[in-house]
């Protein structure tokens, strides 16, 4: 029997090319130290609290547990992140959360929800690659402003919403911003300015989706108030259970007015998102020490983050810089103007250490001068090693420059 050659395929154009990246990227180097890996330390994960809570999960709610509604698992999660979110001075019902299969699931939903090809997001640059390639493929217009120490420049945003409004141009159908220890810049938004993009959507008429994906991993201080607390009509807040639980649960949420809700609650289809990891995570947090588990974290990812600050001013002293995050997983490094970190991607890689150069994170081409490394998933040893080994690529780039070799 002749084979048959079936003839290329067109698949949709939409689907943008990227190169792998973080987990991604990390995975493709086995023996490479990953400071690329913005994944939680395996050791927060509270293994033996989430096998008793799986058991108790059959064991108590029998088959409803396994059903596609599931059983009471459902309903108390949902109650959970409403009582949680006060502490973010999010004052809401169960019926404005719903329980998403981690949060780039929501991300996904709301850009399905929200936007027509050709309707346009605005975003910070630098911002998170997982977000933009949802919003290309949603194909949107995207539009990016800079950030500093505080965050966004809502100011520039301000600006730029006013020419917009004035010469008929159109105004975004959604800003996204991570306000809580951003990734990649690891900066957290300022209360002023918070205030200020919470009034601008409503006086022009755009939702803000923010991305808070870390705020519970705050090493210091009290959180800010969220931007959903100054707009709820205009703001779809996100987060997580990947950072404080472990991210193999698949469960992230969206809160928002309940007219929104169910607009993103269509695209499940009347299913709901993995409903035994929420039947499990729902008996996890009926009796277990939540607050000591997540210090216990923190103080892992502090002492992290201060092992790479040391290691950062120890290998590469005042040739970067750079803000200590105050949460987080990430630091974002700045080299001078005519660096290229995307130059020595591969060197590390070969010596032993995998970094995301900073053109990456931007939606225009720029970026050259950034590195984002990442403290959460090593243990300490691993991240002075890793610095060590980027430093020594930065510096052999730097000398092969200098001798025209790059």
């Amino acid at each position: 029997m002749t084979a048959i050659i079936p003839e290329d395929f067109s698949f949709a154009q939409r689907l943008p090319a990227l190169p792998p990246l973080g987990a991604a990227q990390a995975a493709s180097q086995a023996n490479s130290i990953p400071l690329s890996f913005g994944a939680p330390h395996s050791d927060t994960f509270p293994y033996e609290a989430l096998k008793e809570a799986a058991v108790e999960a059959i064991l108590s709610q029998g088959r409803n547990a396994l059903q596609y509604a599931g059983a009471g698992g459902p309903s108390s999660l949902l109650q959970w992140v409403a009582n949680r979110s006060a502490r973010r001075s999010i004052h809401v019902d169960a019926s404005h959360v719903l329980l998403t299969y981690g949060s780039q699931q929501a991300i996904d939903y709301v850009a399905r929800a929200l936007l027509n090809p050709g309707d346009h997001v605005w975003l910070e640059a630098p911002t998170y690659f997982g977000a933009v390639s949802t919003f290309r493929t949603a194909e949107a217009v995207l539009t990016s402003f800079p950030i500093d120490a505080d965050g966004l420049l809502v100011d520039e945003v301000e600006q730029a919403l006013e020419q917009a409004a004035k010469n008929g141009r159109p105004i975004p159908k959604f800003i996204y911003v991570m306000p809580n220890f951003h990734n990649p810049g690891g900066v957290t938004l300022s209360l002023e300015r918070r205030k200020q993009l919470a009034a601008l959507a409503y006086q022009y008429n755009f939702f803000i989706l923010e991305d808070d994906a870390y705020t519970e991993l705050s090493f210091e201080g009290d959180p800010l108030p969220s931007l959903y607390s100054f707009a709820p009509l205009r703001v779809i807040h996100l987060s997580t259970f990947s950072k404080i639980v472990a991210p193999g649960i698949r469960l992230g949420w969206a809160i928002a007015a309940p007219d929104v809700i169910a607009r993103i609650n269509v695209f499940f289809q009347g299913s709901k998102a993995s409903v035994f990891s929420q039947e499990i995570v729902a008996q996890l947090l009926q009796s277990f020490p939540f607050e000591e588990h997540l210090e216990r974290s923190i103080s892992l990812y502090r002492n992290n983050r201060d092992a790479m600050v040391a290691a950062l001013a120890h290998y590469l002293g005042d040739d970067v810089s750079y803000n200590v995050p105050k949460g987080g997983f990430f630091i974002w490094l700045t080299f001078p103007e005519h660096i290229d970190t995307s130059k020595f991607v591969a060197d590390a890689n070969a010596s032993g250490v995998s970094f995301i150069d900073g053109k990456q994170f931007f939606v225009r081409p720029e970026g050259h001068r950034h590195a984002r490394l990442s403290f959460s998933y090593c243990n300490e040893e691993d991240i002075v090693r890793g610095v060590e080994l980027f430093a020594k690529a930065y510096y052999t780039y730097i000398k092969n420059n200098k001798n025209g070799l790059a």
